[in-house]
């Protein structure tokens, strides 16, 4: 008798669980939680990723615009052109960021070398180095600015899967308010 009581009993509650429905939703979270939360945290990752770039292209075009309002910079200027990366970019940090302006003028065959270039936390450009312009720039005897901005990007949850993330853009100018631009002090 106390063997079919036992059985009863197993039974009972085997019948009883698997009728049960009120766990069903708990367990079902607890598969989909990893995922929500990946997807969740790989979304604000491509955003912040998206919006660094966004603001690397918006330095390049900047600092390029600002130099060419220039007939001539010297040192206080430049520092203040290429400083003002830091606040475009902000709030990101501006220690990962690397901004050169540089003037390039073409000989009587288009072919262009630079004629004077400053950076920040880089190596500008040596004086005199051959430029390979765009096609519609190779034009001859005409001086252009160009910015050029590289951002090493690292994510702060990926950084296992992607590491460190090269962004850059460049961007070229005419200068506004003479010819060329004329770099002193430096």
């Amino acid at each position: 008798m106390t063997r079919r009581i036992a059985r009863t009993g197993v039974l009972s509650r085997l019948r009883r669980f698997r009728s049960d429905r009120g766990a069903v939703a708990g367990v079902e979270f607890a598969l989909i939680l990893p995922f929500m939360l990946t997807i969740y945290l790989g979304g604000v990752e491509v955003g912040d990723g998206y919006a660094i770039d966004t603001r690397v292209t918006l330095v390049a075009h900047s600092v390029t615009d600002l130099a060419t309002q220039y007939v001539t910079i010297d040192n206080q200027d430049m520092s203040s052109i290429l400083g003002a990366s830091a606040s475009i970019l902000a709030p990101y940090a501006a220690a990962n960021i690397t901004v050169t302006v540089s003037e390039v003028t073409t000989d009587s065959s288009g072919n262009g070398t630079v004629t004077w270039s400053d950076s920040l936390n880089g190596t500008a450009r040596a004086v005199g180095s051959k430029v390979t312009l765009p096609t519609s720039l190779a034009t001859p005897n005409i001086s252009v600015l160009l910015g050029e901005v590289t951002y090493a990007y690292t994510p702060a949850l990926g950084y296992v899967i992607t590491g460190t993330i090269p962004m850059s853009d460049s961007f070229y100018m005419m200068p506004r308010l003479a010819n060329s631009v004329t770099r002193v002090n430096s």
